[in-house]
Order: C-alpha cells, then structure tokens, then sequence
C-alpha cells in the first residue's frame, strides 16, 4: 500500500465484507440441513460426497440410484409393509405394518428382503387372500439422516418402495436356508419366538423399484440394475 490512507480503506472493506458474510449465514434456515453456508456456494452433499466427505459407511451418491436402493435394503432391519386388509370395518383400505427384515447377514446382501412371519399376523390375513404388497424402507431407521440434520421427509433422507408378491419360503430349500441365516443373524431374539405361532420364511418378490434420494422426484429402478448393483464394496452379493 501507498499509505496509510489506503490501508485503513483495506481493513474497513475487509471487515464490512466479513460482516455481510456473517449477516448472509445468520439468515438461512437451520432446520432445512446442515450444509447452510456450502447451499450459499451452490455446493450439493454429493458433489461433497465424490471427494473425502463421505466414509465408507455412508450412503452412495444420489445419482447412483440402484446402489442407493440395495444399500437402504441392506441396511434396513425393519421396514413398513402395506396390504389391502380384509377386516371388518376396513375391507378395501390400505393398512400398513412394521415388520423385521434382513437382505442377508451383515457382510452378505443379496438384495431380497426376507421376514418371519407368523399366520395369526394381522397382514398375513390379507397376504394370504391378496398377495400383491409393498415395503416402504428409509435412511432415517440409521444415523446418517439425523448426523446430517435432514428430516425423515426431506427426499436426502432417501427412502425406497418395493412393490411385488409376498411369496411363503419352505424352510429346507437353500433359499430358506439363506433367509434363516439372515434373519436370525441381524434379529438374535427371532429363534425363541413361540413354536406353537407357525412362524415361517417368506420374501418380497420384487417387481418394481422406486427411489426417492435427492430433490426432483422418485425414480423407477429397473430390476435387473437393483439386483447387479453392489450396494457398498465391503459387502459380498448372494443372488438367490
């Protein structure tokens, strides 16, 4: 600088610009995420993501929607499932219900949701006159949704539906075999519910696949991605 002039002139912009900073970012939102002065800048989580933001636990990038939809069925140990009930005084209404699920052990995901599912159960009434269902599951069962201050209704806390058949599994096949590992494997308590309820393995026969991961609406996953994907590297596929 030329003067002393000059250079009180530099430290008053200075502190003026940092003040329209802070009066920029005292104004947004903080219920709405928690990446308030990078939505300044124009920045989405997943451009964040594609850099070193992300640990290896964390969901993939929204764009990579079939991977988004393995991983929220993998790391899913519950989800809620909807029937048409066949109850007085609700025939015909949709009714939803919570039921335990697990795609396969920890390290293991074969992308199928399988359930233990006794007969008395309130929707194994309506599945056994109507088996056509749908399983909603969501990011926000886990932590990333509340680590990132995103509300289970902001489409960031990604949440999926699977629409299919509700298709009852005989124990002794592989295939029961595989749901009995996985269930029991993530739901320790499931082995000491009471013999005498006619708990059996069931699955979800998927046919089709809807994502809701980022702003702009669902998107329809064919079947055939969702089942090729790898829902994170760590995991091994078990395709049934």
């Amino acid at each position: 600088f030329t003067s002393t002039r000059d250079s009180k002139m530099f430290v008053i912009f200075s502190f003026l610009f940092m003040a329209t900073i802070v009066k920029d970012c005292s104004s947004l939102n903080l219920n709405f995420g928690t990446n308030n002065v990078i939505d300044i800048f124009g920045v989405t989580d997943n451009e964040l993501a594609n850099n070193t933001i992300v640990k290896d636990d964390d969901p993939p990038p929204h764009k990579e929607v079939a991977r988004m939809a393995r991983y929220i069925t993998h790391k899913s140990n519950w989800g809620a499932l909807a029937t048409m009930a066949v109850r007085e005084p609700i025939v015909g209404f949709p009714f939803a219900n919570i039921f335990s699920l697990s795609d396969g052990p920890l390290d293991k995901s074969s992308g199928v949701p399988y359930m233990y599912i006794s007969p008395w159960e309130i929707s194994a009434h309506d599945l056994k006159q109507n088996n056509k269902t749908s399983i909603t599951m969501s990011l926000a069962q886990g932590n990333y949704c509340s680590k990132m201050n995103y509300d289970p209704e902001d489409p960031r806390c990604a949440h999926i539906i699977l629409t299919g058949t509700f298709v009852k599994l005989t124990k002794e096949s592989e295939e029961g075999q595989f749901a009995r590992n996985a269930l029991f494997s993530r739901h320790p308590i499931m082995p000491e519910w009471p013999e005498d309820h006619g708990f059996f393995f069931a699955k979800l026969e998927i046919k089709n696949i809807l994502v809701l991961d980022f702003f702009g609406g669902a998107i329809t996953v064919p079947v055939e991605d969702y089942f090729n994907a790898n829902p994170n590297t760590q995991f091994r596929l078990d395709m049934m």
